[in-house]
This record gives C-alpha cells, sequence and structure tokens, in this order.
C-alpha cells in the first residue's frame, strides 16, 4: 500500500526542497500545503491555503504575532479539510510548527502521526536576543515578547509524535523532556555539485573573480548585524591596507532581517556602516552583489581565498556548510551554531564575533600564506561530505525516519 505525506510549510518548499520530491520518488503520494506561491517540484501536488480574515490592528503588540498564527492555522485547517473530504489522508505530516500552522491538523487527522522540523526555540539569555551589547533588547518586555513567540510552539509540540531537528545545538533549545523525541538531520548538501575547482570564474556585470586571486567573500540571506555584517565591515579598513590588491565580495539582500530595527533615516545594514566608515574604506573595492543565484554562488564560494561567516547563536545557515563544501578558506565566529562544525585551526579559524582585528588577521594570513592552508580546505570539506552530504548521509537517515512512522501503528499523543 502506498505512503501518504503532507508538508506543512507557509514558505514551501523552505527546508523540504529536497526531501518533497524525493519522498516522490519513492512511490509516496505526495502534497504540500502553504501559504505563498511555489515552485513546481516533481511528484509534488501543492494546495495553497489562504487567511480567512484580516488580521485585528487593535491588538497590543505582544498579540499581534498570536493572532497571526491563528488565522494561520485556521487558513491551514480550512485547506486540511478540504484535503481530506477529497480523500486524502496522510500517514505522516512533516511540518515547520514555528507559524501555527499545524494547530488544527490533529483535528482534522487525528490518526496521522506528526513529523515536526524542530528549528529554534528562543531563550531569554544566552541566545541572539541578548548577545550583541551594541543593541540592547528592544523593550522593557523582551522577555515576554520571546515567552509569548514560543507559545504557539509548545501548543504544537503537544501533538508531535517525533521531531527533527538540523544541527545538535538547534535541538539542545528545545525543553528537556521532548529532546529524546528529536532526531538530528540536517537538511543536507549536494556535496557532489558544490566541490572545489581551481579553474572556477565568476562574471558579474562583466567583473570578472578568477579562483587564485585575492578575493575575500562573505554570504548571508539578509545582511544584518545577527550575522555580523558589522563585524566584517568593520574589519575592512586594516585588511584594505594591508591588502590593497583584495577584493571583497558580498553576496546576499540588505534587508533587517531576523534582527534589530534600523537605525531612523537608513534603508538597510550596509548604508549604515557605509556611513560609519566612509572615508575609512574604499568601497570601489567591495561589491554588494545583492541576491545570487545558486550557481553564481557556487562559483563565489570556489573563487573565493577567504571565506568569513559570522552569526549570532542563531540557526545555523546553510550557505556556511555549501561554502565548506566547495572547500573555502573559513573564517568563522566562535559561537554556539559553529562549535559543532568548525575546530580551529583544523577545518577553519575561529574569531571571537566581536573582534574585528582578529577577523583581519586571520583573513590577511590566508591570503597571505594560502598554501599553508591547504588542509584547513581539505578539512572543511570533508566534515561537510561526512556528516551533511545530502544523498549518502542526510536522504537516507530522513526517509528511515518517514518510513518508521508511516509504518507504525502508535496512537497519536493525546494533549
Amino acid at each position: 500500500m502506498s505512503r501518504r505525506v503532507l508538508f506543512v510549510h507557509q514558505g514551501f518548499p523552505g527546508q523540504f526542497v529536497r526531501l518533497a520530491p524525493l519522498c516522490a520518488r519513492q512511490g509516496w503520494e505526495v502534497v504540500a500545503l502553504g501559504m505563498h506561491a511555489a515552485p513546481p517540484l516533481p511528484g509534488v501536488r501543492y494546495c495553497r491555503y489562504g487567511i480567512p480574515e484580516r488580521p485585528r490592528a487593535d491588538l497590543d503588540e505582544l498579540l499581534t504575532g498570536l493572532d497571526a498564527k491563528r488565522l494561520r492555522a485556521l487558513g491551514a485547517g480550512n485547506a486540511a479539510r478540504q484535503l481530506r473530504d477529497s480523500g486524502f489522508t496522510p500517514d505522516v505530516i512533516v511540518v515547520h510548527p514555528g507559524w501555527g500552522e499545524s494547530l488544527l491538523l490533529r483535528e482534522v487527522w487525528p490518526q496521522a502521526l506528526q513529523l515536526h522540523y524542530c528549528e529554534f526555540f528562543y531563550h531569554p539569555h544566552g541566545l541572539d536576543t541578548d548577545f550583541d551589547p551594541e543593541f540592547a533588547p528592544p523593550a522593557d518586555d523582551w522577555q515576554l515578547n520571546l515567552r509569548f513567540k514560543n507559545a504557539t510552539l509548545l501548543l504544537a509540540l503537544a501533538d508531535m509524535n517525533a521531531g527533527v531537528a538540523p544541527t545538535r545545538f538547534q535541538r539542545q533549545l528545545f525543553p528537556t523532556h521532548l529532546q529524546a523525541a528529536i532526531a538530528c538531520i540536517h537538511d543536507g548538501v549536494d556535496t557532489d555539485r558544490l566541490c572545489p575547482d581551481p579553474q572556477a570564474e565568476l562574471v558579474l556585470d562583466g567583473e570578472v573573480y578568477r579562483a587564485g586571486e585575492a578575493i575575500i567573500t562573505h554570504v548571508n540571506r539578509s545582511l544584518e548585524p545577527m550575522r555580523g555584517i558589522h563585524s566584517f565591515l568593520r574589519a575592512l579598513p586594516a585588511i584594505q591596507a594591508a591588502r590593497p590588491d583584495a577584493r571583497v565580495l558580498i553576496a546576499g539582500m540588505p534587508a533587517r532581517g531576523y534582527g534589530v530595527a534600523l537605525p531612523a533615516g537608513h534603508a538597510d545594514w550596509p548604508s549604515v556602516l557605509q556611513a560609519e566608515l566612509q572615508g575609512a574604506v574604499d568601497w570601489s573595492r567591495v561589491r554588494f552583489a545583492g541576491r545570487l543565484d545558486h550557481e553564481q554562488l557556487r562559483r563565489l564560494y570556489q573563487v573565493s581565498a577567504a571565506h568569513v561567516y559570522l552569526s549570532y547563536p542563531f540557526v545555523l545557515s546553510w550557505s556556511v556548510l555549501e561554502a565548506m563544501s566547495c572547500g573555502v578558506r573559513l573564517v568563522a565566529s566562535r559561537t554556539a551554531p559553529l562549535a559543532e562544525l568548525v575546530l580551529h585551526g583544523e577545518n577553519g579559524l575561529l574569531v571571537d564575533f566581536f573582534d574585528t582585528a582578529a577577523i583581519a588577521g586571520s583573513v590577511l594570513s590566508l591570503l597571505a600564506h594560502p598554501e599553508h592552508y591547504d588542509d584547513l580546505r581539505a578539512r572543511a570539506r570533508q566534515t561537510v561530505v561526512a556528516g551533511y552530504d545530502w544523498q549518502r548521509v542526510c536522504a537516507p537517515r530522513w526517509l528511515a525516519l518517514l518510513r518508521r512512522l508511516a509504518d507504525s501503528r502508535v496512537a497519536p499523543r493525546s494533549v
């Protein structure tokens, strides 16, 4: 009998971009539910849900996030009922519980087992919110804000039969009594495609970047303090003074992202830092490339002479794993997300997130003696191949877990 799986993610495919079509190739009937338009994936039937009413404008700020999740729960619940009435009943529901979409799914399909993607659980101390002394917590009630962010997540987790976290760091953030039910399986990296290429070239608007040149790279979806854009750019004066031949290539969108609000009068964080560092940085040697497609990103990693990845204690970015798979010489922040990935001097160089002199010094060392760090590059790639390769490591683990759940006759948890 064919197994059936439902993927639920407001921004589908999100983290399920490889997993959903893999299930289809294994002969599963695969349906996905999301709020936004999604690219077609082979073998996946995608259904969009709508918000049944306008968000309320008269709520306290603490309650606006809860109301948004209430509306997503209603929209996803309505779409789920339509799927049920059309004859679709999943064996397993794979859902990201962070946006409230799963809250009514147990009512629609009481016998389906729920596998939750456990990405992040907020804490008032020791993580992203109070990490950076330059940016104080946003309000006096910020601790209550975090608890409200966790409120609907905890409601969702009451229906969880099993969970998956992409890293051990992210798993250990969840309540202790839930961690035994959460497996550690990453979303996976295509290490066959993302590999070193000593002949690589990247051309952007006629400007050519070649492997072997003094090219410093930095990549994040949003160029924001949470991902260290301020520390990285503040390291550039020392780097440029020592290496006038070096070019800096930054990929990512100049958006607020997850972090703190922008200062008045600024549209993005790069403009804030450009104003601060005016006269200290030669911006003609720095290219903000914006959003690159994945092929361009692959070439960016391959031409990099020194790749800088910085992060608050938060979700680990795909980009650093992809960069390591391509064999970059990595400079990374000594913060919790990197602790299980990077060993200083073995597969990368670790620096204090705020120490711009150390960031600059590490980058300059990589540029001055690239041949001394060939083993570092090889071990960076091997780290990803051994622990994060999609085809050989992550996909088999995901499939084994899904098959075990689909074939299980364990009754769902009662709330």
